[in-house]
């Protein structure tokens, strides 16, 4: 009989969640020097301007990991094969993540030939594991296809530097949206979500260990940044432990009240690739938000008594309304609502933000970290509200 796939390199379906492998993991810390280099690229040319690039970078970076994550998915990464493509990836991202600070400069093909061929590269590969007839082989083809018209513009834009950002900017657009119409290519036909059979536990701790890793290189900026200050003055602690309070209600508002209900909903949809493409669309504002957070603090400690300017201001405000969004829009793929603590949250920025130029920087930092533990707390309290009430409208069945 013809062999169409080698099933050593996919993932048992034996109906138990496949745990994420120590390669992914160390895969992970790619991740870890990629984020930190755009919060000091942002922090660096903190302009409209720069942001729009670091915007467009840090949707390569997703890209490069989210793709990554759904081969991972469908293949054991504990297979030599598998894990060598990964530290393969690897070695291109670190090269990738060394060039964003001059991606728009000087570097800027270095980053596009990295990135094309983590993109390509990987999906060639798993084409050539599936073989011909494996029911994966078509969407794999279609995604090729796609991939291959992004690493087009994200070379030809390498090459061309005054018309970079925009030729960048449709080579995003190509990859984030063509699995909303599932690599549709004329001649191969549409993708259907209810064909990714995914393993929807281990995506939904993916995503939620990205989440780690922006929070984690949020405390780290907030660490260095301190080392780096000369005179430990009152104002510059404080900004220290304000920076280090608005990290943990990150976490909090996250983990505590919808990271195990999230890998719930995947696990139990009755279309889980579907739920797993709105985790990753959801997941790029979320860890967007973060990182924005992070150069706030940046911001911050090392200039706390520094009066508002609209940059300033927009960092300090636009970091926690985006991971405010960000979450409300997660909670309504898991809940199928949009908390109203979130919605609170994001009117009272609303508010400050006219107010934030009377003060300095350190008070909206401040301002904005309690605002984030309220709406955490907040959140905890209606959702832990509702579990009670459903226990004891079950035990009262009994």
């Amino acid at each position: 009989m013809k062999k169409t796939s080698r099933p050593s390199l996919l993932r048992a379906r034996n109906g138990h969640e496949a745990r994420v492998s120590y390669a992914e993991l160390f895969f992970d810390l790619i991740y870890v020097f990629a984020v930190t280099q755009l919060s000091h690229r942002l922090l660096a040319d903190l302009s409209l301007n720069g942001a729009i690039e670091t915007l467009v970078l840090w949707f390569a970076v997703w890209l490069a990991w989210q793709y990554t994550s759904w081969v991972t998915n469908w293949f054991n990464p504990e297979t030599l094969p598998i894990r060598s493509l990964l530290f393969a990836i690897m070695l291109a991202g670190l090269l990738m993540a060394a060039a964003i600070p001059d991606a728009f400069g000087a570097r800027g093909l270095i980053f596009a030939l990295s990135y094309a061929a983590i993109q390509v590269g990987r999906t060639v590969f798993v084409l050539i594991s599936l073989g011909r007839r494996h029911a994966l082989t078509p969407n794999f083809t279609r995604m090729l296809g796609w991939l291959i018209i992004s690493a087009a513009f994200w070379i030809a834009g390498g090459l061309l530097p005054e018309q970079r950002l925009m030729l960048w900017v449709v080579a995003v657009l190509c990859e984030y949206l063509s699995p909303m119409i599932g690599f549709y290519l004329p001649g191969l036909g549409r993708s259907r979500t209810d064909e990714w059979t995914i393993e929807g536990g281990h995506l939904a701790e993916r995503c939620q260990l990205f989440v780690i890793v922006a929070l984690g290189e949020t405390l780290l900026v907030t660490g260095a940044t301190l080392a780096h200050e000369h005179a430990w003055e009152w104002p510059v602690l404080i900004a220290f432990l304000v920076s280090f309070v608005g990290a943990l209600a990150m976490w909090w508002m996250y983990f505590d009240t919808s990271s195990k209900d999230g890998s719930a909903a995947i696990v139990r949809s009755d279309d889980p690739g579907r739920i797993g493409a709105y985790f990753h669309y959801v997941h790029v504002i979320i860890v967007a938000g973060i990182i924005l957070c992070a150069v706030g603090n940046e911001l911050v400690i090392a200039h706390p008594d520094q009066r508002i300017a609209s940059l300033s201001a927009a960092v300090l405000l636009l970091g926690p309304a985006i991971y405010l969004l960000g979450n409300g829009i997660y909670k309504q793929v898991v809940y199928r609502r949009f908390p109203l603590s979130h919605i609170g949250g994001l009117v009272l920025l609303a508010v400050l933000a006219p107010l934030s130029y009377l003060t300095d920087l350190l008070m909206v930092s401040g301002l904005t970290s309690a605002l984030l533990v309220l709406v955490a707390g907040w959140e905890a309290c209606s959702r832990r509200a509702v579990r009670m009430n459903y226990m004891d409208e079950h035990a009262s069945n009994f």
